[in-house]
């Protein structure tokens, strides 16, 4: 019935989380609510690290993708599971810091990283910085030479894959702002050239694809390219690249109508094009990485919103207004993304009825969806949005001066929170009012 398995419904026809009913917990957190399952976040955590030992050994390492679900309770998690972390920004970073994350763990991305973001990754000592084009790679030589360190880097490589997604998070063809490609030879420039640099380590590559994937070949593609690439590189500039990471964008269930493929097969899969290629081309078989975010935390996250006016516009649509929106949840109005929906409080009547799910910000684009299927709905329900753990929180803002919403965490019967509410005072603190 639910396209995630830590919800049920209780005999009161209570949509439930981690065996906590979801109505008691608006109620006792107020709405919106983000609302994860602990269980169902380390399940999918050992799926990948579990995968990674059985198809590489003590050769691999999964990082978690930071972006999609970052707080200081999360850090200490995928801590405590023995994974690394994937960051994107000195914001990420310095949360990770703050929980205690161990910092060699700690994989540093992003295309346009400024030069106080990486004195931080420097001086907090990060594990590798994946450098992303010829300016960074000297500005970190030379912030380098200032501190009197050396960068251990990846560099991120544009395999030329095509992957079937929205456009808007493919990121491994030429035409993208991430990274450098192979097809003009620009990737292999960038390697020779960092090679001669005193303050440079070059200790691997990096590619990403894109999200929300749910093919198996333009992931072993990638794998392919990336190997013969490294075999070019041993071959040309006589180095040996240690690492390869491939990556993220492993698919998850929105609804009925997505159809992921098993997080292992996609392991599988890629380790068979690995090896093979490495056999093929008489290379070393490199330490293995893979990031993935959204399936590790999206299925085990929900939304709650408490259901306000409900406008019934005869032959044209209905509308029911919740207490949230795009400022919680702007992932509708950037991707058109689609979500399984349902009343909590009524979890299991029929869907009789389609809806415009209108959310309360200024702007007539604020939708969480349209003709959505619900029970005929009231000002009172408790409306749920299911599988938004991932790059909801993240994606959230201030729009409308709306303060963003709690988050908490449910395992085993009990709850706590992992993000306060904010307040007005919150939104005001920045402010200076001369």
């Amino acid at each position: 019935m639910f396209i995630s398995e830590c919800l049920s419904v209780n005999e009161e026809n209570h949509l439930t989380i981690g065996g906590l009913d979801t109505v008691s917990l608006a109620e006792e957190y107020g709405t919106p609510l983000y609302v994860f399952d602990e269980n169902q976040i380390r399940k999918n955590c050992r799926l990948y690290t579990e995968s990674m030992k059985n198809f590489y050994g003590d050769n691999g390492l999964i990082l978690y993708a930071s972006k999609a679900f970052c707080t200081m309770a999360m850090c200490k998690l995928i801590d405590s599971e023995g994974m690394g972390l994937d960051v994107v920004s000195g914001g990420e970073l310095y949360t990770a810091h703050k929980a205690g994350f161990p910092m060699e763990r700690i994989y540093f991305h992003g295309n346009n990283k400024s030069k106080a973001e990486l004195e931080l990754a420097l001086s907090f000592g990060v594990g590798r910085i994946v450098v992303d084009n010829f300016d960074e790679l000297h500005l970190l030589n030379e912030l380098c030479d200032k501190a009197e360190k050396k960068a251990a880097v990846l560099f991120r490589i544009k395999p030329g894959i095509d992957a079937h997604t929205h456009d808007f998070i493919m990121t491994g063809q030429i035409d993208s702002k991430f990274g450098v490609a192979l097809e003009t030879g620009e990737a292999m420039e960038l390697l020779r050239e960092a090679n001669t640099l005193s303050n440079i380590e070059v200790v691997g590559l990096h590619c990403h694809i894109g999200s929300q994937i749910f093919d198996l070949p333009p992931f072993c593609e990638a794998a392919q390219v990336m190997m013969n690439f490294i075999a070019d590189i041993k071959k040309e500039l006589g180095l040996t690249i240690q690492e390869l990471n491939l990556g993220g964008g492993f698919g998850i269930q929105y609804t009925e109508n997505d159809d992921p493929v098993s997080y292992d097969k996609y392991m599988e899969a890629v380790s068979r094009t690995v090896k093979e290629t490495a056999k093929k081309r008489n290379i070393e078989l490199p330490r293995i990485l893979m990031e993935p975010g959204r399936s590790i935390v999206g299925s085990a996250g929900i939304t709650l919103y408490n259901v306000g006016f409900v406008k019934e516009i005869p032959g044209i649509r209905n509308y029911l207004s919740v207490d949230g929106g795009m400022a919680d949840n702007p992932r509708y109005m950037l991707y058109d993304a689609e979500y399984t929906f349902l009343l909590a409080n009524r979890a299991t009547e029929e869907k009789n009825k389609t809806y415009t799910v209108a959310g309360k910000s200024c702007e007539s684009g604020d939708l969480l969806g349209e003709n959505v299927p619900l029970p005929e709905a009231h000002t009172g329900d408790t409306l749920a949005v299911l599988a938004t753990g991932a790059y909801n929180y993240s994606m959230a803002s201030n729009y409308n001066r709306l303060p963003r919403p709690a988050a908490i965490m449910v395992k085993d019967g009990k709850s706590h929170m992992i993000i306060k509410r904010e307040t007005y005072e919150d939104i005001i603190k920045n402010d200076i009012c001369e």
